[in-house]
């Protein structure tokens, strides 16, 4: 890379810190992927078994779990 080549680190984009339940779900998303698993349903099924339930209390379903990183992502 030249020096007048940018690139962006992901935590430069970021408007704030994560909330306490972002960290847990990204430590559990970092966990699962460990372990291979790699498709959404598998996720999904990851995180009801194992935590943090979704922000609402509720279980994790496909659409909630892509919802939700639709809005993070924004």
């Amino acid at each position: 890379m030249t020096t007048t080549e940018r690139y962006l680190q992901p935590h430069q984009a970021r408007l704030r810190p994560p909330t306490p339940f972002e960290d847990l779900l990204g430590d559990a998303i970092e966990r699962a992927f460990a372990d291979g698993v790699h498709e959404l349903h598998a996720l999904v099924a990851y995180l009801n078994r194992t935590g943090p339930s979704a922000e609402n209390g509720e279980p994790w379903t496909e659409s909630s779990f892509a919802a939700l990183m639709a809005r993070l992502g924004q």
